[in-house]
């Protein structure tokens, strides 16, 4: 009983010893404290004044909404730090020390997170020089992932596919890598190979496609059409259509013409071969 009445005294003593020497320094520091907590409150005040300005000046420009608000939030960050090293700084705290445990700290982070931190930057990039937005169908050429895309976040982006999967892509991978948008533009050209066999007469065949091309709705009329030879194969002769759509209309004018194409060839006698090897027996 007497080792913990001690132990207690001893307890008491200590705590009373660092209690006078917190009131000794807030007596030194009086002038300091009190400048300090001024520094904060106007400080806090002075960026909300200035958030408010930066926010409006972009929401003046044509950076997109997400970004604005990513922006918006990293510099708020960014000032109160600046505010809080002031204050720290006022108080008569070494900031060399904090700063430097700050930026070991933020080295050692970094390098955990090295590829969280460029699908980050890869995000920004994305959503500031938009190479494509959301609805728009994109193939990314490293693992030939395509898909519509349905959102655009800070890490990932992910597409859906035209058989319903989801794709989620790095924002690291599109913004270092090429990639292709496919309905970027207003109108795309339809490319479609046709093979004939050898006999069939060229300028006929031609004649058929051409038909076919102007009784279909989805064709642009007024943009280019060529139809013209373009190989010679083992077992046909191919011949290459090329006709201008909408970009909305790219499958459905596709598949109308082939089927139109397949029906019209049909009534005018032209096959469409299949690869096959003719023998020829000679006898001795």
């Amino acid at each position: 009983m007497q080792t913990v009445m001690v132990l207690i005294g001893m307890d008491v003593e200590f705590l009373n010893t660092q209690i006078a020497k917190i009131w000794d320094w807030l007596m030194t520091k009086a002038g300091s404290v009190l400048l300090a907590f001024l520094c904060l409150v106007i400080g806090l005040r002075l960026v909300k004044w200035l958030m408010k300005l930066i926010r409006r000046s972009f929401q003046r420009s044509s950076l997109d909404p997400t970004v604005i608000s990513f922006l918006g939030s990293l510099i708020q960050i960014l000032l109160y730090v600046l505010v809080f090293i002031t204050v720290v700084s006022i108080m008569g705290i070494q900031v060399t020390s904090f700063v430097t445990l700050l930026g070991t700290a933020g080295v050692t982070i970094g390098l955990a997170l090295q590829g969280s931190l460029s699908n980050l930057a890869g995000g920004i990039l994305i959503l500031i020089l938009k190479p494509f937005t959301i609805g728009d169908y994109i193939r990314e050429d490293t693992n030939k992932n395509e898909g519509t895309v349905v959102s655009i976040d800070i890490f990932y982006t992910r597409l859906s596919t035209y058989d319903g999967k989801l794709v989620v892509i790095p924002n690291g991978t599109l913004s270092n890598a090429s990639l292709t948008n496919l309905t970027k533009q207003e109108k795309r050209r339809l490319d479609i190979t046709l093979p004939v066999e050898y006999g069939a007469n060229i300028s006929q065949v031609k004649t058929v496609i051409g038909q076919v091309i102007q009784k279909e709705d989805l064709v642009l009329q007024e943009e280019p059409i060529d139809i013209a030879l373009d190989a010679f194969e083992d077992s046909c002769m191919t011949l290459v259509i090329h006709v201008w759509i909408l970009t909305p209309d790219y499958w459905k004018a596709k598949w109308s013409l082939m089927e139109h194409l397949k029906q019209a060839l049909d009534e005018a006698d032209i096959v469409i071969p299949y690869n096959q090897l003719d023998i020829h027996m000679k006898e001795s």
